[in-house]
């Protein structure tokens, strides 16, 4: 009997151990292993430049490492599906951009944004209206290129991004808001191919991001008119207006944004999002972010949704009128 009691004894302390051990693995709090982050556009894209070094910094804040992954393609619809699809425990979230309303509208993914989870917004890049200063017709203002225009429509040709392409909508918001009649002349590439056909002086006027005109504004082969944002560019740039402040209702933007997959735990959402929000907030950050001709913008995960549901309103009407919808809800 007496080697029997210490048999059980035994037992009951292995199986107390035991449940002790499953009870403290389970109350860990999040995060307690490294997290995956999966970048949907190329390593050095502008997206990558401005989301790794945030991500530095959230990893330091939670104390686990971040893994970036890039997962370019299709418009950044490979990584978004990668994303949608990854286990909903907090330790794989990711990285989208304005392709998260444009690629559902024109049927290249069944996604967007009202398929993830929203961890807060950081950052913006903005198109902005540059004119050449080597082709026949020059403009100073952006009030005189809409005056000129008026008065001679489709006289002008305004270089843009490959249709359906981001900066291509914000020339059609451009065109659409001011009522202007323009020859249309899509380049192959993105903003860097608009700037460089409208600083070669092929066109007169074109739409292109901050960041890829910079170069030639400051060679003097384009001239920065007005934002095509809702809120004037960083300095030195802030002197020139944005083209809604001057009464039209025209406004573009591609806001980076942290998703994660739906069905996401609550304690995971709020550690992210906390963290997010605090480095995104640290001054070296905003400038940072502010040095590669960004907006810094912080937008809270709550408020995300709404300002992507605006955005998508603007884009819904562009593309049926371009032909390109093929989304209706």
């Amino acid at each position: 009997m007496h080697t029997l009691a210490k048999n059980v004894l035994r037992w009951l302390l292995l199986i107390t151990v035991g449940l002790s051990s499953t009870t403290s693995f389970s109350q860990e709090k999040y995060p307690s292993k490294p997290i995956t982050f999966i970048m949907a556009v190329e390593a050095g894209a502008d997206g990558d430049v401005l989301g790794r070094p945030l991500m530095d910094r959230v990893s330091r804040i939670l104390g686990q490492p971040i893994t970036i992954m890039n997962k370019p393609g299709a418009g950044s619809s490979i990584g978004y599906r990668e994303i949608a699809q990854a286990k909903p425990d907090g330790y794989t979230i990711g990285w989208a951009s304005a392709t998260i309303i444009t690629n559902k509208l024109q049927g290249v993914s069944p996604l967007d944004f009202n398929s993830f989870t929203h961890l807060g917004g950081y950052a913006t890049f903005f198109p902005i209206l540059i004119a050449s200063t080597k082709s026949n017709i020059k403009f100073n203002t952006v009030q005189e290129a809409i005056a000129y225009a008026k008065a001679n429509p489709g006289k002008i040709n305004l270089a843009t991004a490959g249709v359906g392409q981001s900066w291509w909508v914000g020339a059609q918001t451009f065109l659409t808001g001011t009522n202007l009649s323009m020859q249309s002349v899509p380049t192959t590439g993105a903003g860097a191919a608009t700037a460089l056909m409208v600083g070669g002086g092929h066109a007169e006027l074109g739409v292109a991001g901050l960041g890829s005109a910079k170069a030639l504004l400051d060679g003097g082969q384009v001239k920065f008119l007005a934002s095509l944002s809702e809120n004037r560019a960083p300095p030195p740039y802030d002197k020139y207006p944005t083209v809604k402040e001057l009464g039209y209702p025209v406004s573009w933007e591609s806001t980076n944004i942290i998703i994660g997959p739906p069905g996401m735990p609550k304690e995971a959402i709020e550690r992210l999002s906390k963290a997010i929000e605090q480095a995104a907030r640290e001054p070296d950050f905003i400038k940072f972010v502010e040095e590669r001709d960004a907006r810094w913008e912080y937008i809270a995960p709550e408020k995300v949704i709404p300002t992507l549901s605006q955005r998508r309103e603007v884009v819904k009407e562009i593309m049926a009128k371009a032909g390109l919808l093929k989304e209706s809800n």
